[in-house]
């Protein structure tokens, strides 16, 4: 899809030399750019998700669920 966008010149002109250096037309870079940005955007947001409901969850360990992980564990020398 073709789009018309305004940026400031001296992003543009950074961008151009980005491009060059890594040898990507423009549309690579912008799309590049773009992906990354959105890609963190949904993590973020899943993250912040995880959070709230994390944060309404204890995150004490069941004292019998550790005795029996340990119990399975064999025994080392230190």
């Amino acid at each position: 899809m073709k789009t018309a966008i305004s940026i400031p010149d001296a992003i543009f002109e950074q961008a151009e030399t980005v491009a060059k250096e890594l040898q990507m037309s423009r549309s690579e870079l912008y799309t590049t750019a773009l992906r990354e940005f959105l890609s963190e955007k949904q993590s973020a947001h899943i993250l912040e998700r995880l959070n709230q409901v994390y944060e309404q969850e204890s995150s004490t360990l069941d004292p019998v669920l550790v005795r029996l992980q340990a119990s399975v564990l064999p025994r080392e020398e230190w």
